[in-house]
């Protein structure tokens, strides 16, 4: 039996990763998900996609240190090779765990983690990569400990995580190895809600996108991530020639003419 299971309900695509006893992820974990999630993110039928965790009280508890010891014991001595063209400004990976979060990340539909228990170092970077993270209030612990093996967090992180709860505080995270339980991770807006069944809550909410226009949310998902990236006049030109380009979709068209009248609109 493998890690990942994946369900479909409707067009809601559920991805959970099991990997008994802890729950960690590693190189072979992470390129089963990616193989996974690959054809549902470019299936028009899925219209979004849930990650969740198959253990009790665990999401993906962390990458496997194991592996991460290996790898660098396996560099003593020996001189750093040159850059791969995905490890350049601009590149992509192709395979393994940075691939799968920047997938995730840049995938054309709305994907949300439905954390249940623990989230560390990989698992938070994963999530972090989700749209939305939904987690349990009696979550034990989220957040960045890497710093504490010496390490720091190198899958998105460093660079993601200050999007989401501010300079300020990721430093703290990150400096210190903080983490939190799942009250407090709401509060500082690391996680956007808690719900006792992240997963039910997280069905609740995918829900919602059953109806809307595939291309105005991958277009709206798109334009949001990159507005902290670039300047905002680049910024608008983008999002004024794709709304032009929006318009122009079918999905568009039945929306609008539902919602001519306020109310209607309100409604929808």
């Amino acid at each position: 039996m493998g890690l990942v299971t994946v369900e479909r309900r409707g067009g809601i695509a559920i991805l959970t990763y099991t990997n008994p006893p802890l729950g960690v992820i590693g190189s072979a974990g992470a390129q089963e998900m990616l193989d996974a999630f690959r054809p549902l993110a470019a299936d028009p039928a899925v219209r979004s996609l849930i990650v969740a965790g198959g253990l009790p009280d665990v999401f993906i508890r962390h990458y496997d240190l194991d592996e991460l010891s290996d790898m660098s014991d396996a560099t003593e001595g020996v001189p750093p090779p040159p850059p791969r063209p995905s490890e350049r400004p601009g590149g992509r990976p192709r395979k393994g765990f940075h691939a799968l979060v920047d997938e995730i990340f840049e995938a054309p539909k709305p994907v949300v983690a439905a954390i249940n228990g623990y989230c560390m170092g990989g698992g938070l970077e994963l999530s972090l990569a989700c749209d939305l993270r939904i987690a349990s209030p009696k979550v034990k612990a989220i957040g960045l400990p890497e710093v504490r093996a010496g390490i720091f967090p190198g899958a998105g992180g460093s660079t993601r995580l200050p999007r989401v709860v501010g300079e300020a505080k990721a430093l703290e995270m990150i400096l210190r190895g903080l983490t939190y339980d799942g009250t407090e991770a709401h509060r500082i807006g690391l996680v956007h809600e808690l719900a006792d069944d992240p997963l039910a809550r997280a069905l609740e909410i995918a829900a919602e996108w059953e109806t809307r226009g595939a291309e105005g949310l991958a277009y709206a998902k798109r334009l949001t991530r990159a507005a902290l990236d670039r300047p905002v006049w680049d910024g608008l030109f983008d999002e004024r020639r794709s709304f032009s380009e929006v318009m122009r979709t079918e999905s568009a068209r039945k929306a609008l003419r539902r919602g001519r009248a306020p109310a209607a609109f309100e409604a929808l």
